[in-house]
């Protein structure tokens, strides 16, 4: 089992993968990885949240173009025990530009130095199979 992290170390580690964009903790507090889940915490203690029975859920996109592009989304699950951290697994989804899911993985049994880094994730959902086109185009013959 991995060594539970804390969360300086866990936020480094991920953020030199690059998943260095914006994400949000349990569906709220958006923000940075560290500054998401500090927020998260904090609410915690005063109170405006409770921690989850089972593990973290921190969401992001790892490619984004815009609302008419397709995009690619991040879901990690993350073990909290006593202010450490330790990843779980990670969900890696592909959509169109309609929301409509092009390609999913999941990745399970992970720990954060285990985890493939933003660029390997996107890769895995990415279908670089282009189509042959015909070299001459299709004609009517009489």
């Amino acid at each position: 089992m991995e060594a539970l992290l804390d969360l300086d170390t866990f936020a480094r580690i991920l953020t030199e993968k690059g998943f260095n964009g914006y994400f949000h903790t349990q569906g709220a507090h958006a923000g940075k990885l560290k500054d998401s889940i500090s927020e998260y915490l904090e609410n915690c203690k005063n109170g405006k949240d409770s921690l989850p029975k089972e593990d973290l859920l921190l969401t992001g996109y790892l490619q984004w173009s815009g609302e008419d592009k397709p995009s690619v989304r991040c879901i990690m699950l993350v073990k909290y025990l006593n202010g450490k951290f330790s990843l779980n697994r990670m969900q890696v989804a592909r959509k169109d530009q309609f929301g409509q899911l092009q390609k999913k993985t999941e990745l399970t049994n992970l720990s954060v130095i285990s985890a493939p880094s933003a660029s390997q994730a996107v890769a895995l959902v990415n279908d670089e199979q282009h189509q042959k086109t015909d070299k001459c185009p299709k004609r009517f013959k009489l």
